[in-house]
This record gives structure tokens, C-alpha cells and sequence, in this order.
């Protein structure tokens, strides 16, 4: 099975790192990184590169999208190459993924038109601009439809470990699990909003999340 994970200029890296360290732990799936141009594409705050070994064009109908999410996916949304392939591939895909904003490119591409989807909290009226009905699910399924979204960031874990649950069995995806020691025991109740209201925490916490989005800009 041939997976992709897009990438571009200001992507998030856990939201593609994350399961490409769960999918390419299968030894029936491999991982390609693509983008505009093969190379090195550096991530949000430029700390990060990670290099592209092909093009869009270059795979035209793979089995898996995962697409990422971050700063840099505002800009898809109106880029037609990206669309016009997304629409395309997804045509044949076994699913077509996100992870974080990578929801509202696909949004963007009309796939999630009159579909609940999920995508980073912070961005819920732009995934709903592109006709998604945005619910705050970790990960969201049409499997009928063969889309799968994942909330923000680290939700993207989560995902994949259910893509491989679907595309090989139970097994393989507690494999995976394992393998990666994924057994998140965070020191703090704040992972969600929902969880950051009920240890009474949002006045300080969001205020943070915006004080440090501010500086990163």
C-alpha cells in the first residue's frame, strides 16, 4: 500500500510525523513524502525540514492520503493544483485523510461538502466555510465515503493507528501502538478545551495559547 503525506511551506510536523511513525512501522505500507517540488520543506516556525522525495503528479492515485495540517494550509485552500489533484486521487484512494487544518484543504477540494469533520479547535468556523459541519471528535469517520479526519496535532496518532486497524486488522494496529510505546499519560488535564474548561483552567491557558500564536506569526 502506498500512503502520502503532502507536505508545504509552514506545515505542522507532528501532524505528519505522528502517523507516519504509526504507518510506516507495517511492513505491507510504505511512505512517501510529497509536495510542490521535490526537496527539503521547512515547517512552520522553519526549525524543521523535511525533505519532499516527489511531486503531486508523481503519484496520482496512491492508496492513503494523510494530509497535515498548520499555518501553511490557508494558502492550499485556494491553490488549484492541490485541489485539482486532492478531488482526483481521492477518486481512488482506499482513504483520503487529514490531520489538524489538512480538514479544511480537503474542505477546500469538496470533499467534506455536508460532512461532519473535525480539525484543530482553534479553526472550526474556517473548516466550516468550505461546507464541513465541524464536531469536536478526536477522529471523525465517513468510511462509506472513505474519509477520515483527525482533530489537532497529536490527534493525528490516534488516526493512523485506526487507518491500519482498516487496512490490515486489530493486531497490526496494537503492534504499531506498542511499538511506538503510545501510552500518553499527561501530566496536565488540558489536552482539549472541554478538559481545560472542567479543570478550570481556560481564562489562563487559552490566554497562553494565544500569547505564544501571537509571537509565532
Amino acid at each position: 500500500m502506498q500512503v502520502v503525506i503532502p507536505l508545504f511551506p509552514r506545515f505542522t510536523a507532528l501532524d505528519g510525523i505522528g502517523p507516519y511513525e504509526v504507518l510506516q512501522r507495517i511492513p505491507s505500507i510504505d511512505v512517501t513524502f510529497i509536495g510542490h517540488e521535490r526537496g527539503e520543506i521547512r515547517s512552520e516556525n522553519g526549525f524543521l525540514g523535511i525533505t519532499a522525495d516527489g511531486t503531486f503528479e508523481d503519484f496520482p492515485h496512491p492508496d492513503i492520503i494523510v494530509f497535515p495540517g498548520g499555518v501553511g494550509t490557508r494558502p492550499l485552500q485556494h491553490d488549484e493544483r492541490v485541489t485539482d489533484w486532492l478531488r482526483t486521487a481521492h477518486e481512488t484512494t482506499m482513504f483520503t485523510t487529514s490531520v489538524c487544518t489538512g480538514s479544511i484543504v480537503l474542505g477546500a477540494a469538496g470533499l467534506l461538502d455536508g460532512l461532519t469533520a473535525t480539525t484543530h479547535w482553534s479553526c472550526y468556523p474556517e473548516l466550516q466555510a468550505t461546507g464541513a459541519t465541524p464536531v469536536a471528535d478526536r477522529v471523525v469517520e465517513h468510511l462509506d465515503r472513505r474519509i477520515i479526519t483527525a482533530a489537532g496535532v497529536s490527534s493525528g496518532i490516534d488516526m493512523a493507528l485506526r487507518l491500519v486497524e482498516l487496512l490490515v486488522d486489530r493486531t497490526a494496529a496494537e503492534a504499531a501502538q506498542l511499538m511506538i510505546e503510545y501510552d500518553p499519560q499527561p501530566p496536565f488535564a488540558c489536552g482539549s478545551v472541554a478538559a481545560t474548561a472542567t479543570a478550570g483552567r481556560t481564562d489562563d491557558v487559552v490566554g497562553r495559547v494565544i500569547e505564544y500564536a501571537q509571537l509565532r506569526q
